[in-house]
């Protein structure tokens, strides 16, 4: 709620149907004005009607007292006034009235009857009085006098508090109007601000995901490559120094390329710190930020990662990894070689290095076959291993899973709009199969 709605809804403590105190008071000294205007009134009313005094008296206390609830039941002051009009009484009170009955929420043909009805009585009764005081002689004007005096006086009386009473009234509808709209604005300023903390939030997480899911990809492949040649190097030092030295410059290599790919993980890492910053404020303000959090969540999710990733060009080379750690692996490219998007690139490369790495792990010294099939409007690729030389065996150097690999796969593709599909194969061996859409 804006400060203009509070301010408003504190004001509201008034008694019974008066909305603040000042208004109760207004009423209350309009209704004692009236009620001795009436009062005194009623003493010639009195006595030409031939009343007694007293009489005509308390008749006009009680009649000028009515303007006491006029915001409650406007129309009720309005026909008091105008049944008293006869009595030249009330004239305040048919002001007020009038006034009271236009600023109201009320139907317009309501209003427009209520004051006609008081500028015909006002008008007959102005109308008897002046004729009758032009047949004494009180007056000497001519007979025009008599309903430009009736028509006037009926106009002075009616127009004025009406017309104000109308203007009143829409100004007020006005401005509560726009304290509706302000408070409605501020409740959709917060719910944007709570959008946008949720959204970025969200682009936090899908960071922390992407960074998790690149981190795994290194680690676990060339660590895993490195714990093989590193088995392998145990068992062959002695028995054949050269192919020992081998092994041992090819775990320096893969050791420096995953040192290399984690530096650039952890460069990419500082340099996106601000999409995860400090959560955004919530306030009228705030609503500021959610164009840039949808904009920052947007870039997380789709953009690769800075720096030359890995791209198909580089497969050859991670097979022949693959196949210097004891791996024999097959590499069949079926369709026109063509460039593709990083991110298709990437995903690609990545699902081909994380089946090998699983084939590492659970299938060690299995043969393997890569496809990889370049069509016009996609790119599939497949890595299927057969059995293990020895059923049921792991990876001799005991390599650790965590069972993220085949979950990092598919989030991959499913994040290209691309299909993955893994599991057991007749034989016994594994499948890993995915398909992802060049125009992704």
């Amino acid at each position: 709620m804006t400060a203009t709605g509070e301010e408003h809804a504190r004001a509201l403590t008034g008694p019974w149907w008066w909305e603040r105190r000042r208004g109760a008071a207004l009423d209350v000294s309009l209704a004692l004005v009236s009620a001795v205007e009436c009062g005194a009134e009623g003493i010639p009313f009195a006595r030409d009607a031939g009343v007694p005094l007293s009489l005509g008296i308390v008749f006009g206390l009680v009649a000028g007292s009515v303007l006491l609830v006029r915001r409650k039941w406007p129309i009720a002051v309005v026909l008091v006034a105008i049944a008293i009009t006869p009595a030249q009484m009330g004239f305040l009170m048919g002001i007020v009235g009038l006034y009271t009955l236009a600023a109201a929420e009320l139907p317009r043909r309501i209003i427009v009857a209520l004051a006609g009805m008081s500028f015909l009585g006002t008008m007959i009764v102005t109308f008897v009085r002046v004729r009758q005081d032009m047949a004494r002689g009180d007056l000497t004007l001519g007979d025009w006098f008599v309903p430009f005096a009736a028509i006037a006086t009926s106009l002075g009386l009616t127009a004025p508090p009406l017309l104000l009473g109308l203007y009143v009234g829409a100004r007020r509808r006005l401005m509560e109007s726009l304290r509706e709209r302000a408070d409605s604005l501020e409740r959709e300023l917060q719910l944007l601000a709570e959008r946008a903390e949720e959204r970025a939030e969200w682009a936090r997480g899908e960071e922390r995901t992407r960074i998790a899911r690149e981190m795994h990809d290194v680690v676990a492949h060339r660590v895993s490559l490195m714990v093989v040649h590193a088995a392998a190097l145990q068992a062959v030092a002695r028995k054949d120094p050269e192919k020992a030295v081998r092994n041992a410059a090819l775990v320096g290599d893969m050791g420096r390329q995953a040192l290399t790919e984690l530096r650039q993980m952890l460069g990419v890492l500082r340099a996106e710190g601000g999409v995860g910053g400090a959560p955004v404020a919530p306030g009228p303000l705030a609503a500021v930020g959610v164009a840039a959090a949808e904009a920052a969540s947007r870039a997380v999710a789709e953009a690769p990662v800075p720096g030359e990733g890995p791209c198909l060009s580089e497969l050859e080379e991670l097979i022949g990894q693959s196949a210097a750690a004891g791996m024999v692996v097959d590499l069949s490219v079926e369709g026109e070689v063509r460039g593709y998007a990083a991110e298709v690139e990437q995903t690609a490369y990545r699902v081909v290095q994380e089946a090998l790495t699983n084939v590492h792990k659970h299938a060690a010294g299995a043969k393997t076959y890569v496809r990889l099939a370049h069509r016009r409007a996609e790119i599939a690729m497949q890595v299927e291993n057969e059995p293990p030389p020895e059923p049921g065996s792991a990876s001799a150097a005991g390599l650790p899973s965590g069972g993220n690999g085949l979950l990092g796969m598919r989030e991959r593709v499913l994040a290209l709009g691309g299909v993955f599909v893994s599991g057991p194969t007749d034989a016994g061996g594994f499948r890993v199969s995915a398909v992802i859409p060049a125009a992704a």
